[in-house]
């Protein structure tokens, strides 16, 4: 495997870097986009059934011990409640926009990635046919073995940048799906406390 490395040329090495930094990003978004650490279902419930009763209060307690993105933005719905209906989605709306960016922290960094890995194989590629064409002019014979540089650069660098990015591209979709429907997921429950303190404003 070094030796394989090792023939790559020197574009293997921002490669490697691009696989690292790739892994790292992926197990650390998948970490942080759990669902019972985003949006912990159980939670959500509990706190709906203590605006249906009207015990806002516990609800806010509830929601400041919890440390879930969708703790952070019901919060701020139970803060503003007795506001207009309007005013209450647009602190709902502001402060969801802060958490859906750092739910998609570093996720596009994935697709770019993907992007630069393919390039840096096409360049390594590149590197080789010069090789090669360099040889071949400088000998007016050519033996062969003496292509054996520049071929191997250009298909280990070809193979390394694409198996970097296949999987990187994989990883991309992934996250970039999760992170919708987390979002999507928020929004709903956001929403759903909106119509909630608007019933319990009307009984009182």
């Amino acid at each position: 495997m070094i030796e394989l490395f090792n023939k790559g040329g020197i574009f293997m090495y921002p490669i490697l870097l691009c696989s690292i930094t790739a892994l790292a990003i992926f197990f650390e978004r998948m970490w942080n986009l759990r669902w019972g650490r985003v949006v912990p279902g159980g939670f959500v419930h509990e706190i709906e059934e203590l605006v249906a009763k009207g015990r806002l209060r516990d609800a806010v307690i509830r929601c400041q011990v919890n440390k879930s993105s969708i703790a952070r933005i019901l919060l701020v719905g139970l803060k503003n409640y007795g506001k207009k209906r309007e005013i209450i989605k647009e602190y709902l709306e502001e402060v969801g926009r802060h958490e859906s960016a750092a739910l998609e922290r570093f996720v596009e960094a994935l697709g770019t990635i993907s992007g630069v890995s393919t390039l840096l194989g096409l360049l390594g590629t590149i590197s080789g046919m010069i090789t090669i064409f360099s040889v071949i002019s400088a000998q007016s014979i050519v033996n062969p073995a003496s292509l054996a540089g520049g071929i191997s650069e250009a298909l280990i660098t070809t193979y390394a940048g694409l198996t970097v990015a296949i999987p990187s591209l994989v990883m991309y979709k992934y996250l970039q799906s999760k992170t919708t429907a987390l979002i999507l997921e928020m929004e709903q429950h956001s929403i759903r406390l909106v119509d909630l303190l608007k019933e319990e404003e009307r009984d009182n």
